[in-house]
């Protein structure tokens, strides 16, 4: 797989010419007439930024690399609308309006038009900076199954290409497996051919919708105060059109790690299925999802680490985790599932 076929895999692997924090303040007084300063934060394929406004309101500054397709961020930007509109309970950014009304606007660079786009700044802990807890596991899979529900009937079209994040395109992961470490990489090419095998009862799941495809611990935010209240969810970068149990899988991929593994996948999966219940043949095949998705945050990390060593301690953050996960559920069937969550299948 090159970061050709990776499809938006182009933009993770774009450079630019960095902005300084006057210069993210100047576009925001320009495009949006609200004047404050800038604070720059972590991000992969954009920059982002916190901004302060002078009378204390707090948004989240993102300016697209030059790379990105627009048509990506209209995707996103309608998914956050129509969440506003359909599913206000849901606690995600809303897009802040340009001072002629827009979603966003394109700025002029050096490096040519970059998209800027303001959002309003949710407040909350990232969940992993938070200690795990049980409680906490299960309302974040109740969080997840709501933005589902609250994402089924967005009909908006993902852009062109393939993104490298779907589990739907797992297969293609084959063409760079060889970048994993020799300790690793047998289990990782076992994964690919259990997903091989498994590619057409996938194939036939019914319930496919735009799903959010990045629920992970650095997306979810909690209240400090009460660590098992889901305050906002960030980040909808990955969205693809997919199984609806794709999402699922994603997120309790993260949830996999720990010692008591099982009994925290197993409140993840209880709040979950407390919203939103599984079909059997979903049940069937979500170990062989998760796994794949394991298997994914480990190939695709050390392939990029080593081609973005700059970056790879960025790249590289979920990658021990995810490690210590496929370990724990190599052998995990839907029959453990089950035992895990009792009842998690609808009939």
């Amino acid at each position: 797989m090159t970061e050709e076929t990776a499809g938006r895999g182009d933009a993770m692997s774009a450079s630019w010419s960095e902005t300084s924090l006057a210069g993210a303040a100047a576009a925001v007084a320009a495009v949006y007439g609200i004047e404050g300063t800038a604070k720059r934060l972590s991000s992969e394929r954009d920059e982002t930024f916190l901004f302060s406004a002078a009378d204390g309101a707090r948004y989240t500054l993102k300016i697209a690399n030059p790379a990105e397709d627009p048509a990506a961020l209209d995707f996103q930007d309608g998914a956050l609308l129509h969440l506003e509109r359909h599913a206000p309970a849901v606690p995600v950014p809303r897009i802040v309006p340009t001072r002629g009304g827009g979603h966003s606007h394109a700025l002029a660079t050096v490096d040519g038009p970059r998209i800027v786009r303001l959002l309003t700044f949710l407040p909350g802990e990232l969940q992993y900076r938070t200690p795990p807890a049980l409680a906490q596991s299960r309302a974040v899979g109740r969080a997840l199954a709501a933005l589902g529900l609250g994402l089924s009937g967005y009909d908006g079209q993902p852009p062109a290409g393939k993104l490298m994040w779907d589990i739907s395109h797992t297969l293609d992961l084959v063409a760079v497996v060889d970048h994993v470490a020799p300790e690793r990489r047998g289990q990782a090419e076992a994964v690919l051919a259990e997903f091989e095998r498994t590619l057409p009862a996938i194939a036939a799941l019914e319930r496919r919708q735009i799903i959010h495809n990045d629920f992970n611990p650095h997306n979810i935010l909690v209240d400090p105060a009460a660590p098992d209240s889901v305050v906002g969810i960030i980040d909808f970068g990955d969205m693809v059109r997919a199984p609806m149990v794709n999402d699922l899988a994603v997120g309790l991929s993260y949830h996999l790690a720990t010692e008591d593994w099982a009994a925290r996948a197993g409140a993840y999966l209880e709040g979950f299925l407390s919203a939103r219940p599984l079909l059997e043949p979903e049940l069937a095949v979500l170990p062989v999802l998760v796994r794949a998705r394991l298997a994914m945050s480990i190939i695709v990390a050390e392939w990029r680490s080593a081609r973005f060593p700059e970056n790879r301690a960025y790249i590289m953050r979920n990658h021990a985790a995810a490690w210590a996960g496929l370990r724990n559920i190599a052998d995990l069937t839907a029959a453990g599932l089950k035992r895990l969550a009792p009842n998690p299948a609808e009939a």
